[in-house]
């Protein structure tokens, strides 16, 4: 577990325990891409030629301890959206589709900054309303689920 562990406590962690084996996997990836025995069509070159280029991404997190190990947050907040998705049968069209993956976007987003999604949409929806004619959309940025000049009805209570 990383939580409550130093951004320096943790890529220090990672280099004694997981560099060394992606170290390994690459050393034996590499080999395999360039000596060529593998059928250039086959879903095996494909994978073994992706991790090859994409190497010095694929390391990345080893040097930054902001970015995770594993998807799992992305894939937590993501498990009501596919496991109501049956249900959505008023999603009829592309554009339905398009505009409920911009509001769970959004929904999503504010959760992970600590908003309350009902209160954030309500106040964000409010605040367009009152500059529908402004020229200019500067106000928006006070708007951004990461903004400090959202209201704390919007924020989600912290027990300290």
């Amino acid at each position: 577990m990383t939580k409550g562990k130093s951004d320096e406590e943790i890529l220090n962690n990672r280099k004694a325990s997981v560099k060394p084996l992606v170290d390994s996997f690459f050393a034996w990836i590499k080999p395999i891409y360039e000596s060529g025995e593998l059928d250039k069509s086959s879903e095996s070159f494909k994978a073994v030629q992706y991790a090859v280029n994409q190497e010095s991404y694929l390391r990345k997190f080893l040097d930054n301890a902001i970015i995770p190990l594993d998807n799992n947050d992305a894939e937590q907040s993501i498990k009501a959206f596919c496991v109501g998705k049956h249900s959505w049968h008023i999603i009829d069209s592309k554009n339905g589709a398009e505009a409920s993956a911009i509001l769970y976007s959004i929904a999503e987003t504010a959760k992970a900054n600590g908003l309350k999604p009902y209160e954030y949409f309500k106040y964000a929806l409010e605040e367009i309303l009152k500059h529908q004619d402004d020229a200019l959309e500067t106000y928006i940025k006070d708007l951004l689920p990461w903004s400090t000049a959202l209201p704390d009805s919007c924020r989600k209570q912290i027990n300290k």
